[in-house]
């Protein structure tokens, strides 16, 4: 099975090579058919501890570093020149 990739903005960068990734995906509701946006937080690994608060950055999945960390980050959408 293939790795998930996905794109969220930083909204925390306090701890030690972790990062808080907010990822926002929209559906549509099943019963009023409407657009929703749904978010979600990931705990995501940053060994350098590059990336700051509103850095746009794409995560993948990996193996379980930590209880709650589960990514990692693999490149910043940000940085395009």
């Amino acid at each position: 099975m293939p790795k998930r990739i996905l794109s969220g903005t930083v909204i925390s960068s306090n701890s030690n090579k972790t990062i808080v990734v907010k990822v926002t995906r929209r559906v549509k509701h099943k019963l009023y058919k409407k657009i929703i946006s749904l978010s979600k937080n990931y705990h995501v690994h940053d060994e350098d501890n590059l990336y700051k608060s509103g850095d746009i950055v794409s995560i993948i999945e990996s193996k379980p570093i930590s209880k709650l960390k589960k990514w990692t980050v693999i490149n910043n959408d940000g940085d395009q020149q």
